[in-house]
């Protein structure tokens, strides 16, 4: 299940994100790509398997994913994130680093993104 899932963002990402662009001094600007991506990409596909996708913070250096649903204490938590989360946001932001946290408890002030 998760190749095919790391299949699936592969080729979602490679068909709906544009190249990587420069990256912008204002943080708004900066956090807007990658709420598109979570939104219409990484959510829907961690929801297919039971789980929710939070984005908790994004700068240059580093952004934070947070997962719950299924997905809290799941052990396929690090294939998800190696295989499907980082290389995607690796697309919009490559020089940051992806903290990926699971659990019941969602980090203050995370952004849920809900699947139609």
């Amino acid at each position: 299940m998760v190749c095919s899932l790391a299949n699936s963002v592969r080729a979602s990402v490679n068909a709906k994100t544009p190249p990587a662009p420069a990256i912008p001094a204002n943080k708004s600007a900066l956090r807007e790509p990658v709420e598109k991506l979570c939104r219409d990409v990484l959510a829907p596909l961690v929801h297919a398997d039971g789980g929710i996708l939070f984005l908790v913070s994004v700068t240059a250096e580093d952004v934070h994913i947070h997962l719950g649903g299924a997905c809290a204490g799941c052990p396929g938590a690090a294939i998800t994130r190696d295989r499907m989360l980082e290389p995607a946001i690796k697309t919009l932001l490559p020089k940051a680093r992806l903290t990926v946290t699971t659990g019941f408890r969602v980090p203050e002030g995370a952004q849920k993104f809900d699947v139609p």
